[in-house]
Order: structure tokens, then C-alpha cells, then sequence
């Protein structure tokens, strides 16, 4: 093999130092790896000029006598012959081949000659000439002033293969030869036997080629994703997923995969899929047989792009499904955390805030309202002889006055209002922005209620409860936190215990 140009000595560094040791050894003393001789290396040059003409290519096959007489000869076959005179000149040939398969011609007979015999590189060339010949119609819609170098870029993308192959024929047919493997799955198997893919491989060949830059790098990332702001780029990547659908078993269904990752991307209305099929279904078929390649099942494009596209739809409408599906689990899932949450903050037996949630909340409107120099008041309720009540009429009759009472304690309280069960007899309202008046207010409405409506009926008789009622507000004792509010609420209630039940005490007063 060549070494490497001055220009591509340092990325030839970088991409040998990526190589495992035992890899590069073995791909070095190998004596068959493919080589590329001088004149289709200035065929590739020719490549990166904008400019050049089937003239210029015409100049530098004609070099090489054995390549001149190859070009020749395909030019001459039945496809191209049909009711024209033979070729007589090398620039005859290119004209009437085209840009297209002239380099698929050259580089073929140079890396590839009397090497399509293992099925796997029969896969490996029909999906290689696929790539280049997609590549190059993307090309000229996107970059055409690129055409040239992306077929080329498409056409040489899986030289590592070639190249592993080659080193490694004991391993060769359980690596490659399975060609409905995808190419993905195929570079997962390459990274666990040899640490590496075989766009690494590549990209380390044309730089020991001596190729351009930019060619070796575009080799070393063609099997990365479709992110990227460089049409040429893109179009070499999106060439293999093509080609890859292309010579499926499914093409239809591997068709639609790929058309999903297009969708994704902000050129997607300019791929025009339709003709780049029709374009690899006239295309295609001659060139495969001029290359001495077997036949492919015919594809019918139309047919093709219809079945994709029925397929595609088909998804959209399964993930819609899905997604349909996952948001009202998802809302489910919020729902049943919403209650949840609810009933943690609830008492079950009386439908109050509990104890915890009470606390907390007078805590949290307790500092807003010292930061906002705002009032609140808290009034705090025990029932009167409620263990006498138990004892004699039992624990039921018990639990039914105090879901009762919850119950009226809550029609009796606004919005923005929380009351809460204390614990045992014991209730607590928060009556924000409310002064002592207000809130004793309030606590009179309750005991009136309480004298008007009974809390449990005991065989056909009314049982009606009072309670004793402290209340206390924020402006007026100068409390230092929430439990010194509670407590002097707490106090004047059992100020109206010790002096009889039944009655309302403000703190402070």
C-alpha cells in the first residue's frame, strides 16, 4: 500500500492512534488489503473540483491501460451500445457512461476485481453502488456542486468491511455473511469483536491512500446521525439508510423507518423521495449487471413509495394511539396522586384538614403574614363532655357527632378559610385576614348552630352538643411563631371551660 500524503499525515496519525493495537497489526501484515492505485486516486481528485469535465476524467483513466480497456468495455456492453457505433476513444466511454458509473467502473475495478464471489461482499458492493448512486441524487438537489465528491464518499463508505473481511476470512461469513443483519446491528457486532466500526477502518485507508481530508473524514462519520447543517453530509448519510431499505426483505417497511427520520428534518419537503426512486429502480438494474453483479428482486418504486407511505401512516396513527394512551395513563397516574395527596391531608372521619396539613398551613400563613404585615386569626374548638357522650352512648354515637359536626363546621367557613380536626374533640379554623371581632364572630355562629340543630339522634331522642371556643389573633399578643398562636387560642378555650362551657373567649381580652 501507499503511505499517506503530507497533507493527510496528521488525521492518518489521529485515525491509526483510534485503532486497537492488534487491529492495525493485523490490518498492516495483511498483503491483500485493497490498494488504490495512482490513476483512481486522480480520478478522486478530480472528484473535488466543481468544474471538472468527463474530459478531465477522461485524461486521467486513460493513464492506465488495463482501466482504460475496462471503461471501454462496459461502454461497450449491451446496455450502452444499442443501435450507436462502439466507443472508439476513452472520452467516448465517459460521455456515454456518465459521471456516475465511470467512477463506480473505476473504483470497482481497482478495489474489487474478481472479489464478488463471497456473498458477502456481493451484499456489500450491491449496497455500496446503491449508496452512491442515492447519494448522488440527493446531491443534485441539495448541493449539486457536491454531486461528484458525495457518490464517491457513498461509493467508498464501507471499505472497512472489505477491509475486515480480508484480514479476518475465518470470521468473515459469521460477521457478514447474513445480509438481512442490519448495518446497525452489523457495526454493534464489529465494535464487540474488534473495538472499533468499520467507518473507522475506512476513514484509516483512504488516509493511508493519501486521500482528501475532506473525503476521509466524510468516510470516518457517514454512519452517524441525521443531525447536521452540511448537505453533503446528509446526503452521504442518509444514502446507506436508503440503500439499506433498498435491498431489504422488506423494503417497504424499512422504507418507512427511513422516512420517519426525514420527517425529522427541516429540508424534508426538498428529498423528493418519488423521484429518487424511480431514479434507483431505472438506474439500478443495468449498472449491477455491467458491474457483474446477481440481480436484485425488481422493486417497483411507485408501488414501493405507496406501501411505505400506507405503513407510515399506519404508525403515526399506532403512536398517536400510543401517545393517547400513555397521556391518559399519565393523567390517570396525576389523578390518583392528586387524591392521594388529598386524602393524606384529610381526616377521614370528618372530612377536615388534618392535624399535619393544619400545622403546616398555619405555619406557611403565619410568616406571610408577618412579611406582608397582614392579620390572621385561629379559633380553636373542644366539645363539651365528649368522653362522657362516649362512654355513656358509645364510641359509634361518638364518631357520629363528630362527623356531623365536621360537617357543619365546613358549611360555616369561606373560601380560603381551613378547618381542620385537632385531634380527638378538638377543632381549629384559620380565618386569614381576620381580626379577634371577626373571628369571635365566627365562633358564635357556631354555637348558635349548635343550639338550633343536634348532632346525633339516641333511640328517637336529639342529643345536642356545646363546645368551648378560644380564639386568638395574630395582632394582638405579639407572637413569636404558629405554636404560641395555637397555644393562647388553646388558653381561652379552657378559660370557658373552667367557668362552665358552652362560650367564646378572645384572647386578650
Amino acid at each position: 500500500m501507499t503511505g499517506p500524503t503530507a497533507v493527510s499525515e496528521t488525521l492518518y496519525t489521529s485515525l491509526a492512534n483510534q485503532l486497537p493495537s492488534f487491529l492495525s497489526s493485523a490490518l498492516l501484515q495483511c498483503k491483500r488489503l485493497p490498494s488504490l492505485p495512482a490513476v483512481a486516486l486522480n480520478v478522486l481528485e478530480l472528484t473535488r473540483i466543481s468544474d471538472a469535465t468527463l474530459s478531465d476524467y477522461a485524461r486521467a483513466i486513460e493513464h492506465d491501460p488495463a482501466l482504460t480497456a475496462r471503461v471501454m468495455s462496459v461502454a461497450n456492453s449491451v446496455h450502452y451500445l444499442r443501435a450507436a457505433q462502439p466507443p472508439h476513444t476513452c472520452f467516448e466511454a465517459t460521455q456515454r457512461m456518465g459521471l456516475d458509473v465511470t467512477l463506480a467502473t473505476v473504483l470497482s475495478f481497482c478495489l474489487f476485481e474478481n472479489d464478488h464471489s463471497a456473498r458477502g461482499r456481493q451484499h456489500f458492493w450491491r449496497r455500496a453502488i446503491t449508496s452512491a448512486v442515492a447519494a448522488s441524487y440527493l446531491a443534485q438537489q441539495l448541493c449539486p456542486h457536491q454531486a461528484g465528491s458525495v457518490f464517491t464518499a457513498a461509493l467508498l463508505q464501507d471499505i472497512g468491511i472489505l477491509a475486515l473481511q480480508t484480514a479476518y476470512p475465518n470470521d468473515a461469513e459469521r460477521l457478514y455473511g447474513t445480509e438481512q443483519a442490519s448495518h446497525g446491528h452489523t457495526q454493534q457486532v464489529e465494535k464487540r469483536y474488534f473495538g472499533c466500526d468499520h467507518a473507522l477502518i475506512g476513514a484509516w485507508l483512504l488516509a493511508k491512500w493519501g486521500a482528501h481530508d475532506d473525503l476521509i473524514r466524510a468516510i470516518q462519520r457517514s454512519h452517524e446521525g441525521l443531525e447536521t447543517d452540511n448537505p453533503s453530509v446528509l446526503c452521504l448519510r442518509v444514502s446507506g439508510a436508503l440503500a439499506d431499505a433498498w435491498l431489504s426483505a422488506d423494503p417497504a417497511q424499512a422504507l418507512a423507518g427511513v422516512m420517519r427520520q426525514l420527517r425529522t428534518l427541516a429540508t424534508a419537503d426538498e428529498w423528493a423521495l418519488a423521484g429518487l426512486l424511480a431514479h434507483l429502480e431505472y438506474t439500478l438494474p443495468p449498472l449491477m449487471e455491467t458491474l457483474g453483479l446477481s440481480q436484485t428482486v425488481s422493486i417497483d418504486s411507485v408501488r414501493l413509495l405507496q406501501e411505505a407511505q400506507q405503513l407510515l401512516y399506519e404508525h403515526t396513527l399506532s403512536l398517536s394511539a400510543r401517545l393517547d394512551a400513555q397521556q391518559k395513563a399519565r393523567d390517570a397516574l396525576l389523578d390518583d396522586y392528586a387524591q392521594l395527596e388529598q386524602r393524606s391531608r384529610i381526616d377521614p372521619l370528618t372530612q377536615l384538614a388534618n392535624r399535619a396539613w393544619l400545622e403546616e398551613q398555619l405555619r406557611e400563613r403565619f410568616h406571610l403574614c408577618l412579611s406582608t404585615k397582614r392579620t390572621m386569626s385561629v379559633v380553636f374548638i373542644d366539645l363539651d363532655h365528649f368522653k362522657v357522650l362516649n362512654d355513656r352512648f358509645g364510641h359509634q354515637a361518638g364518631d357520629e357527632v363528630l362527623a356531623r359536626f365536621g360537617k357543619m363546621l365546613a358549611s360555616l367557613v369561606r373560601v380560603g378559610d381551613l378547618a381542620g380536626r385537632y385531634g380527638g374533640e378538638e377543632f381549629l379554623v384559620i380565618l386569614p385576614d381576620e381580626n379577634a371581632e371577626g373571628a369571635k364572630r365566627f365562633a358564635e355562629r357556631i354555637t348558635r348552630r349548635l343550639q338550633e340543630r343536634p348532632m346525633a339522634r339516641i333511640e328517637q331522642e336529639p342529643l345536642y352538643v356545646s363546645v368551648s371556643i378560644g380564639v386568638a389573633c395574630l395582632t394582638d399578643g405579639g407572637f413569636g411563631n404558629e405554636r404560641e398562636l395555637i397555644d393562647a387560642a388553646d388558653q381561652s378555650m379552657y378559660f370557658i371551660k373552667r367557668s362552665g362551657r358552652g362560650g367564646v373567649s378572645v384572647y386578650g381580652q
